[in-house]
């Protein structure tokens, strides 16, 4: 039990994890999202064909993973747009309405009846996020994208849990970034139409914290595969109750990891921490509200361990 609370809470580490690499990053978000889903398309072959794992795929459940695969390449790059236009502890508080986003669209999706608690949570979330854009407007854009960013994670989370039980979550892993990287590689033509300057190769820069191969491997490898490795090892042996109160602690590392390093801390009005105590008090009931009955699975499932 000690080893698998300890497997998550690394694996919710490494997710928060992203966005301080998407700042040291220095490629624009699209350029970076296609490096991103190659790169962790190519290791997650590797790893199914080393472990002999490969399993086959229905066409119709096969659609849904091309849709899923296409909404997570949007997802990723709305999230580095906010880093970029902003900064990750913004992205993250964003982000992190995505649960409230799930809870809203889930019964429209799967023609369930709607709570009048969700609503509120919701219109508390959507507080929070107007109370930092009204102290941050400097970073408007960047809030504008994050919360694209979480609406485009809610939606693939739903499309996600209908499928989600059927295979693997390696098997779902590659086939959602390999058809991402096959959309986003479609539509990067158009960054180099509206930003002729965009720069295509990763920088490799004069110190080694400057190279941009290093921290796309390590965003790849340790916060995409070996993050959701972890995370399938730790839900064998933890409660949901477990599983989902850790990976909600996820914006919060982030942003701890975001202050250590960057200091962004002193880039943020007080606006900024009163509307991340609206959200982060939205996501909490939200999570209380569901965790009263018995749940199977958890958040993580339905993740499938990919920020």
């Amino acid at each position: 039990m000690k080893n698998a609370l300890i497997s998550l809470h690394l694996a919710v580490l490494l997710w928060g994890f992203t966005g301080v690499l998407g700042r040291a990053i220095t490629l624009d978000a699209p350029v970076l999202v296609w490096y991103r889903m190659l790169l962790t398309a190519l290791f997650m072959a590797g790893i199914l064909t080393w472990r002999k794992q490969w399993v086959p795929v229905a066409r119709s459940d096969m659609r849904q993973l091309v849709a899923v695969g296409c909404l997570m390449g949007l997802h990723w790059v709305a999230f580095y747009g906010a880093i970029k236009f902003a900064n990750a502890s913004i992205a993250l508080v964003c982000l992190s309405t995505a649960s409230v986003f799930t809870s809203l669209l889930d019964p429209l999706v799967n023609k369930g009846k709607y709570d009048y608690r969700e609503v509120l949570l919701g219109l508390l979330a959507l507080g929070g996020v107007y109370f930092i854009y009204q102290f941050q407007q400097v970073y408007g854009l960047g809030i504008i994208f994050g919360v694209i960013a979480a609406i485009l994670s809610s939606v693939f989370t739903v499309l996600n849990k209908s499928v989600a039980h059927k295979y693997p979550a390696r098997t779902m892993v590659f086939y959602e970034m390999t058809t991402g990287w096959v959309f986003i590689s479609l539509l990067l033509p158009l960054q180099f139409v509206y930003k002729p300057g965009t720069a295509f190769l990763p920088a490799l820069g004069t110190h080694w914290w400057q190279n941009d191969w290093l921290w796309l491997v390590i965003l790849s490898l340790c916060c995409t595969v070996w993050a959701q490795s972890l995370a399938i090892t730790a839900l064998k042996k933890l409660s949901s109750f477990t599983v989902t109160l850790s990976v909600n602690l996820e914006p919060v590392y982030g942003m701890l990891l975001a202050f250590l390093f960057y200091q962004e801390n002193h880039e943020l009005a007080s606006g900024f921490f009163i509307g991340m105590g609206l959200i982060l008090l939205s996501v909490i009931l939200q999570m209380a509200r569901l965790l009263r009955p018995k749940l199977s699975g958890g958040f993580v499932e339905e993740k499938g361990g990919i920020d």
